[in-house]
C-alpha cells in the first residue's frame, strides 16, 4: 500500500470546518477598503466643513441675540447676516444626497462587482459559504456606514440648533420647523436609517442587475423615489394632525398640513385653490367683504383679513403637526426604514442562495 492509497487515520477529521465569522471581517475590509476609505474621507471632510460653518453660525446667533437695541441698524444687520448663513447648506437639501451617494458608491458594488467580473464563483466555493459570505459583507458594511451617519447627524443637529432656539421670532430671526422637509431626515436617528436603507437598496440592485454602473444608477433612482414618497406622502400621516380653529398666526415651528374655510358648516371658496390645492378666498370676495376701509390702511396682514372674514361668519380650519412630535416622527420613520433595510438584506441573501453558480 502506497502513501497515495493509504487511508486516513480514524482519529483524523477530514471534514472542512466553516471559516469563523471574524475572518470575514478582514476579508470584507480587504475587498472594500477603497470604498470604505472613500466614504470615511468624504464624511470626515463634510464634518470638518460643518464644524467650521457651525462655529460661524453659532457666533452670529450669539451676536444677534445680545445686540441692543434690537431694532437698531447694527442689530438688524447682524440678524440679516444670521438669517442668510444657512444658504451655504441650501436648507439641508444638499445633505440629503449623502445617503444616496453612499448607497450608490458603497452599496451597489458590493455584489455587482463580484457578479460582473465572475469572481463570485471562487468566493462562493470557499469554506465560508455563499449565504454567510453575503450576510457578513452586508451586515459589516451596514453597521459601519450607519454608525458613521449617526455620528454625523449629531453634528447636523448641533449646526441647526440656533434655527430652532426659542425666542427667535422676537428677534426676527429665521425659525424653522424641526419637521420641515430637508431638515427632518438629516437630524436624529432618521439620517442613519436612510443611509442604511440606501446601502440595502444598492446591494439588492447589484444582485438583480449584476453590473456595477447600472446598479449605481438604479440605486440613485430608487432612493430618490423612496425619499420623495416619504417626504410628500407618508410623513404627514405618521400621527393624526392637530386641528385648530381660526389659527391666523400659527407657530413658526409647526408644520402646516392644510387649511380650509367653512361657513354654516359647509366648505367655502371651493372655486379658488392655492398651489397646495387648499380652498382660499379670492381677491374679489376679499374686496367685497373686507375693503381697505374695514381692515385699515396699508397692505393688511393675513391675520387681519382672517379676523374680518370671521366677522362675516366664516371659519378657518388648520391642520398641522406640532414641533413636539419630532421624536415620535423620528422613531416611526427610523423604525420602518430599519424594517425595510432588514427585508432588503434578507431578500438579497435569499437571491444569493438560490442563484446557480
Amino acid at each position: 500500500m502506497t502513501a497515495l492509497t493509504m487511508p486516513a487515520r480514524p482519529e483524523e477529521d477530514t471534514t472542512l470546518r466553516p471559516v469563523p465569522w471574524r475572518r470575514m471581517a478582514w476579508v470584507t475590509w480587504r475587498q472594500h477598503r477603497i470604498a470604505l476609505t472613500g466614504v470615511a474621507v468624504f464624511l470626515a471632510a463634510l464634518a470638518v466643513w460643518l464644524w467650521f460653518a457651525g462655529l460661524q453660525l453659532h457666533s452670529a446667533y450669539a451676536a444677534a441675540t445680545v445686540c441692543h437695541p434690537a431694532r437698531s441698524f447694527k442689530c438688524q444687520s447682524l440678524v440679516d447676516d444670521f438669517n442668510g448663513m444657512n444658504r451655504v447648506l441650501w436648507f439641508g437639501y444638499v445633505l440629503q444626497a449623502v445617503p444616496a451617494l453612499i448607497g450608490a458608491f458603497a452599496g451597489a458594488p458590493v455584489l455587482a462587482r463580484e457578479l460582473e467580473t465572475g469572481t463570485f464563483r471562487y468566493a462562493w466555493t470557499q469554506g465560508f459559504g455563499r449565504w454567510r459570505w453575503t450576510l457578513a459583507k452586508l451586515v459589516l458594511l451596514a453597521v459601519v456606514v450607519a454608525a458613521a451617519a449617526g455620528a454625523l447627524s449629531v453634528l447636523f443637529s448641533w449646526y441647526y440648533q440656533p434655527y430652532f432656539a426659542a425666542g427667535n421670532q422676537a428677534l426676527s430671526l429665521t425659525e424653522w420647523s424641526p419637521l420641515a422637509g430637508g431638515l427632518f431626515d438629516v437630524r436624529g436617528i432618521t439620517f442613519a436609517a436612510w443611509t442604511l436603507a440606501a446601502l440595502a437598496i444598492g446591494a439588492l440592485a447589484g444582485m438583480l442587475i449584476r453590473r456595477v454602473v447600472p446598479a449605481m444608477a438604479a440605486t440613485l433612482v430608487a432612493y430618490t423615489g423612496l425619499a420623495l414618497a416619504a417626504g410628500t406622502l407618508l410623513r404627514q400621516h405618521y400621527l393624526t394632525p392637530l386641528v385648530a380653529r381660526n389659527l391666523f398666526n400659527p407657530p413658526a415651528s409647526a408644520w402646516l398640513v392644510g387649511q380650509w374655510w367653512t361657513k354654516g358648516g359647509k366648505f367655502t371658496f371651493a372655486g379658488d385653490r392655492d398651489a397646495g390645492g387648499m380652498p382660499h378666498p379670492n381677491n374679489r370676495l376679499l374686496l367685497q367683504l373686507c375693503p381697505p376701509s374695514a381692515v385699515g390702511p396699508g397692505k393688511p396682514a393675513p391675520a387681519t383679513l382672517g379676523q374680518c372674514l370671521v366677522r362675516h361668519g366664516y371659519t378657518q380650519w388648520t391642520n398641522y403637526q406640532a414641533a413636539s412630535r419630532f421624536w415620535p416622527f423620528q422613531r416611526i420613520e427610523g423604525g420602518w426604514l430599519l424594517a425595510l433595510s432588514v427585508l432588503l438584506i434578507a431578500v438579497t441573501v435569499w437571491l444569493v442562495r438560490r442563484r446557480a453558480t
